[in-house]
C-alpha cells in the first residue's frame, strides 16, 4: 500500500470534512486494508454525475487496496431517507426496490471494479430482527438527539408531521455500520447525520467507530443549484455520448474545474494552465469514456465540432428542457428567454430574426418538434438548445 501521506493526500482531495482525521492516521498505521462502507438506498433507476461524486472517491479508495462494500438498503428503501424532505416520503413497493436495484448497480459498476466490490443487502439482518431487537435498538439513541438533525427540528418547529418511522431511519442506517464493522463511511454532505449516528451505535455495540468522509453536493449545468433531475441541470450517466458530451461543454469554466477535482483524478494544475475550451473537452472525452467508450468519445468530440466550432457557434449554449414534443415557437421563444413577450417573439419571427439549428424559421403560428434537441438563435449572441425532457 502507498505511503500514509500519500493516501491522505488522495484521500482528502476534494472532500468537506474527514470525522475524525487522526483516527483514520491510525487505522492506516495497521497497514490493512479498511473496510469502506457505502449505502445507497434504491429509491430510483437512474443516477446522474452528482450521485457519482462519492462513487469517485470510493474508486480511489478501491486503487488504493481499501475494500469497498457497497451496501444496497433494500430494507430501509421501504421506510425512505427523510433527509432533506418537508413530509413523510411515500414507501416503494418491494417490485420497485429490486428493479431500481439491478439498474442502480449496472450504472455504479461503470465506476467501481466490481470483482474488487462487495455487495450485501441490508434486508439479511433486519428481516430477522425481532420486535424486541428493535426496541434494544431504539433505546441506544434518544429523541432529542433525533430533533438535532436539520430537516427532523425544522418540521418540528413548523408543526409538520414527523411520522415514528422515520426516526428509526438513522437507527438502522446506523446499525449497518454495526453489522459490517466499517471502519470508513463515504457519503454525501446530506448523509452526516445518518453517518455519525454509525459511529456512536458501533460504540455503543462494543466495536471501533467508523471515521465519517463527506462529499459535496455537486453544482448542476447553472453553476448554482445541486444538479438535479427536478431541476433540469442534471448530466444522466446513461444519457447517448453526444448529449452527454454537449452538456459538459455548457459548464462554465469554474465550475468545469470543479468537475474535474470531483469527478476525476487528473491534477488539477494541468488543467489550470490548459485553454478553457481544450481542458473541456478532454472533461467530455473522460466523462463519456467512462460511462459508453473510448470510440464514443471521440464521436462526441466530432460531433460536437461539427455541429458548434465549425459553424461558430459558443461552445456554452444553455439548455432548456419541455415535457411537450411539439411546441408553438412563440411560446418556446418566451420560456427560454429568448423573447420577453408574445408580441416580441412575433416581431422577431417576422424579421426573420429567429433560426432554428441555422435555418431561418418564419412561421409565426409554427410547431417546433422537440424530439431531438434543437439550436434556436436570436440575433447574432442570443443562442438556446431546446429539448423534450
Amino acid at each position: 500500500m502507498k505511503p500514509i501521506q500519500e493516501q491522505l493526500n488522495i484521500i482528502k482531495r476534494g472532500i468537506v470534512e474527514l470525522i475524525p482525521e487522526n483516527e483514520l492516521v491510525e487505522k492506516l498505521k495497521k497497514g490493512k486494508p479498511l473496510k469502506i462502507k457505502f449505502g445507497a438506498d434504491p429509491s430510483a433507476p437512474d443516477i446522474h454525475l452528482g450521485h457519482t461524486v462519492v462513487l469517485n472517491k470510493l474508486k480511489q479508495l478501491q486503487d488504493l487496496g481499501h475494500e469497498i462494500i457497497f451496501l444496497i438498503g433494500d430494507f430501509t428503501a421501504m421506510i425512505g431517507d427523510p433527509t432533506g424532505k418537508s413530509e413523510t416520503r411515500k414507501a416503494l413497493s418491494k417490485e420497485e426496490i429490486e428493479k431500481n436495484a439491478k439498474t442502480y448497480q449496472d450504472q455504479v459498476f461503470k465506476i467501481l471494479d466490481k470483482s474488487k466490490t462487495g455487495v450485501v443487502y441490508n434486508s439479511k439482518w433486519f428481516k430477522k430482527m425481532t420486535f424486541e431487537d428493535s426496541i434494544k435498538l431504539s433505546s441506544k439513541y434518544t429523541v432529542a438527539r433525533m430533533l438535532e438533525r436539520n430537516d427532523f427540528e425544522k418540521r418540528f418547529k413548523n408543526e409538520q408531521s414527523i411520522a415514528v418511522h422515520e426516526f428509526s431511519y438513522p437507527l438502522m442506517q446506523g446499525y449497518d455500520s454495526v453489522v459490517l464493522d466499517s471502519d470508513l463511511e463515504v457519503g454525501g454532505t446530506d448523509q452526516k447525520f445518518n453517518m455519525l449516528v454509525g459511529r456512536e451505535l458501533q460504540r455503543e455495540y462494543g466495536k471501533q467507530p467508523q471515521v465519517v468522509l463527506t462529499m459535496p453536493i455537486l453544482e448542476g449545468l447553472d453553476g448554482i443549484q445541486k444538479m438535479s433531475k427536478s431541476l433540469g441541470n442534471y448530466i444522466g450517466v446513461t444519457e447517448e455520448a453526444d448529449k452527454m458530451f454537449a452538456k459538459i461543454m455548457s459548464i462554465s469554466d469554474e465550475l468545469m474545474v470543479r468537475y474535474y477535482e470531483l469527478l476525476t483524478d487528473v491534477e488539477l494544475e494541468k488543467i489550470r494552465v490548459m485553454h478553457p475550451m481544450e481542458a473541456k473537452k478532454q472533461l467530455g472525452r473522460i466523462i463519456v469514456a467512462r460511462f459508453h467508450s473510448e470510440k464514443d468519445a471521440q464521436k462526441a468530440q466530432e460531433a460536437f465540432e461539427s455541429l458548434f466550432s465549425r459553424k461558430e457557434l459558443p461552445g456554452d449554449i444553455p439548455l432548456k428542457t419541455f415535457k411537450e414534443r411539439n411546441l408553438e415557437i412563440i411560446r418556446v421563444l418566451v420560456d427560454t428567454g429568448l423573447a420577453s413577450s408574445n408580441g416580441e417573439a412575433k416581431r422577431l419571427i417576422k424579421q426573420n430574426g429567429v433560426k432554428i439549428d441555422e435555418k431561418v424559421f418564419s412561421e409565426e403560428k409554427g410547431l417546433l418538434d422537440l424530439t431531438s434537441e434543437r439550436v434556436i438563435q436570436v440575433g447574432r449572441r442570443k443562442f438556446v438548445r431546446v429539448k423534450c425532457e
